[in-house]
């Protein structure tokens, strides 16, 4: 037994391994003085979010790109409250969403493709903020790239509590995780809240047809879709200028049905690469749950399971700290208990996302 646990850590690290190359393959960007000429509709499905709203439309008003260059559709998803919008310097509407799958994302995104005239659309959620040179770091790069795709960096705005650095160090192992894969060309996850693709490709690919059924994956499906029909047109945008600012969930049951959602998308993946790094990520994690009963039950000794979780935490570390000086130029917080949480949490979210249903605004969603 304490073989084949440490045959599944030594694959584990060798796998994080490769996605440390890749994180420093992909090429930070810095943007240039080139004159904007990307047109881009930004989509925002919704659904009761009065209160984020105004932020993020903020936001807007305050990016650093000709207003004649981009505009703005809400998708609303039967709100409990009708969202009006004030006067801004800029186009915006709201449209209703026309729910024709089992996934009212996927269907907000494919509404107000129906009302979009701008070569480029980028999709962002209610709950976020954009920097001012959002727009102006994807137009310098699409410019000097033949790109028909683009994925962008994450992060939460995080308060001072265990809950949202917690959450902090699991979306900093997922974009690591990322931008690693496309540092491999292998790239096979990105962030809705982030994501920048042509009208054109979108209609090429058919959309979202063939995962109608899955609730989540608006932004996986579609990029695995691109890669596997256009793989140099999809890229990676390492920018900081680029990095989208988001809410962390505001408690546990949140948090736990968010990552459900997430990873009840992977058996469903066309990625072979990123069917196998889950499978690994899952096996490394739970592998380290099976050695902390161990010690437990007096199966390991002490200095087996500190060698074991030593080798686990050290490459989590590099990944984790090379992408998180990245998203916040900060050192990571509660780093030594998150990491003791995580395996326990990762992996029962794991094996309840193969089985269980999960709440997502208010709805049920089974598996």
């Amino acid at each position: 037994m304490i073989f084949g646990l440490f045959a599944i850590l030594t694959i584990y690290i060798s796998s994080i391994s490769l996605l440390i190359y890749g994180f420093f393959k992909v090429k930070k960007y810095q943007i240039t003085d080139l004159k904007p000429q990307t047109s881009f509709t930004i989509i925002v499905p919704f659904r009761n979010e009065k209160e984020n709203l105004p932020i993020l439309l903020e936001s807007f008003s305050n990016l650093n790109y000709p207003r004649d260059l981009f505009e703005v559709i809400l998708v609303d998803d039967s709100s409990n409250e009708k969202f009006q919008v004030s006067s801004f310097r800029f186009q915006v509407s709201i449209i209703d969403n026309i729910r024709i799958s089992n996934s009212p994302k996927k269907d907000a995104i494919t509404t107000a493709m129906q009302h979009v005239k701008t070569d480029w659309v980028i999709t962002t959620d209610a709950d976020c903020i954009v920097l001012k040179n959002w727009l102006l770091a994807f137009d310098n790069y699409i410019q000097e790239n033949k790109v028909s795709m683009l994925a962008g960096a994450v992060r939460y705005q995080c308060k001072n509590s265990f809950l949202d650095h917690f959450q902090q160090l699991d979306l900093t192992s997922l974009q690591g995780a990322t931008i690693g894969s496309f540092g491999l060309n292998k790239g096979f996850m990105c962030n809705g809240a982030n994501f920048a693709y042509t009208k054109s490709l979108f209609e090429k690919l058919n959309g979202f047809g063939g995962n109608e059924k899955i609730a989540s994956g608006d932004d996986v499906f579609l990029l695995q879709k691109a890669i596997e029909k256009f793989p140099k047109e999809v890229q990676y945008l390492k920018a900081d200028e680029a990095i989208v600012v988001t809410k962390p969930t505001e408690n546990w049951k949140s948090l736990f049905y968010q990552r459900v959602r997430w990873a009840a998308k992977t058996t469903s993946y066309k990625s072979t690469f990123g069917k196998f790094l889950g499978l690994i990520v899952f096996f490394g994690n739970l592998s380290f749950v099976f050695g902390f009963f161990f010690l437990l039950f007096g199966i390991w000794s002490y200095p087996i399971f500190v060698l074991f979780a030593f080798f686990k935490f050290a490459i989590d570390y590099v990944l984790l700290s090379i992408t998180n000086q990245f998203l916040t130029k900060n050192r990571i917080k509660s780093l030594l208990l998150s990491s003791l949480l995580y395996p326990f949490f990762s992996s029962t979210v794991a094996l309840y996302s193969l089985f269980g249903s999960y709440e997502w605004k208010d709805r049920q969603f089974k598996k």
